[in-house]
């Protein structure tokens, strides 16, 4: 229905025009079963709020920003669409920013951009340092992304990135691999990332008994394909090489496996390999990639959610943890064909 109106949305979804604006702005006194009903409504008629009249209306305007350290990386653009999805379920418009890591554009992004317009922020740091954050000058409402952990009053959305850990490792022992290195860490600098996957880790080798060997864990630069491909080929060369390895994202496991390919070892038969994220291409690739899911849709419902709460509840934000699920999806690069 092209140009619908508040009134069309709220008459196709039997309630008051008031119901459908407390939703659209994101107000959580609203029943869950009347939430459902005005999104469908709003869907089916797409409408689309004015954010000019409703900023003039309100003071707000509907738009927040979502901030991450790599755009292209598939990870970030796959969040990124399912923040975009959440948003507009909710009648908001998502202004997306790449920092590339840099300290300086994380802090401007956490302090609204200097654009009144911007209501809210979600922001994935790498590298803000915590003091920093917390003295910004302009406190936007903000919720965190991801595992690096302030002690500021703002909302955090992450997954148990430790236990995730551990699971995927007791995955590759429960095969009977005992060599098991590890794509990801790297030596210059400890990111909260790699700590907690690290912490996850080396948990489960301790309960299965197994010695860790740190030659398993070579230097890894960033989490990019050509990075786990040198890594790998370091663990190739070593005396007593692994017969697992756990890459702490898919694009290092991509890499290591192109690595594998040239060496004339088999995926899994000569080596297994888990990686993390879940990205799309890991369904596809030869062979496809066991690999930690996040729950990305979770993490961006409940970030969304999270952010509308604190613009529209005009309180400071506590401390809140909030935690999204994972799942380990096993594919064929731990699965031999005889055990399909």
């Amino acid at each position: 229905m092209a140009g619908a109106r508040l009134k069309d949305v709220a008459e196709r979804a039997g309630v008051s025009i008031k119901t459908v604006s407390n939703v659209v702005r994101g107000e959580v006194r609203v029943a869950e079963q009347t939430r459902e009903r005005v999104l469908r409504a709003i869907a089916e008629l797409d409408y689309q709020p004015n954010a000019s009249a409703r900023h003039l209306r309100t003071g707000r305007s509907g738009i927040i920003a979502l901030a991450v350290p790599e755009l292209v990386a598939p990870y970030f653009a796959e969040l990124a669409a399912e923040v975009i999805a959440a948003a507009k379920k909710r009648g908001c418009t998502v202004l997306i920013e790449d920092t590339g890591g840099d300290p300086a554009e994380e802090l401007r992004i956490a302090c609204g951009l200097s654009d009144p317009l911007i209501d809210g922020v979600l922001l994935s740091p790498l590298c803000l340092d915590e003091t920093m954050l917390a003295n910004r000058e302009r406190r936007v409402p903000l919720v965190l992304l991801g595992e690096q952990s302030y002690k500021i009053p703002a909302d955090h959305v992450l997954i148990d990135n430790s236990a995730a850990a551990r699971e995927a490792t007791e995955h590759l022992l429960g095969l009977g691999r005992r060599r098991i290195g590890v794509i990801g860490q790297p030596s210059d600098r400890a990111h909260a990332t790699t700590v907690q996957r690290m912490h996850g880790f080396l948990t489960a080798l301790h309960a299965a008994g197994v010695p860790h060997d740190p030659r398993l864990v070579p230097d890894t630069g960033e989490f990019t394909r050509a990075d786990g491909a040198a890594a790998m080929r370091i663990l190739l060369a070593l005396d007593e090489p692994p017969d697992a390895v756990f890459c702490f994202s898919d694009l290092l496991a991509s890499g290591a496996v192109r690595t594998a390919h040239e060496h004339g070892l088999r995926v899994p038969q000569d080596l297994a390999v888990v990686g993390f994220d879940d990205i799309q291409e890991t369904r596809y690739s030869v062979p496809s990639l066991t690999t930690v899911s996040p729950d990305k849709r979770e993490i961006a419902e409940l970030a969304v959610d999270a952010v509308l709460h604190r613009i529209t509840t005009d309180a400071e934000a506590p401390h809140t943890r909030l935690i999204a699920g994972y799942e380990l999806v096993v594919r064929e690069s731990t699965r031999t064909p005889e055990e399909e």
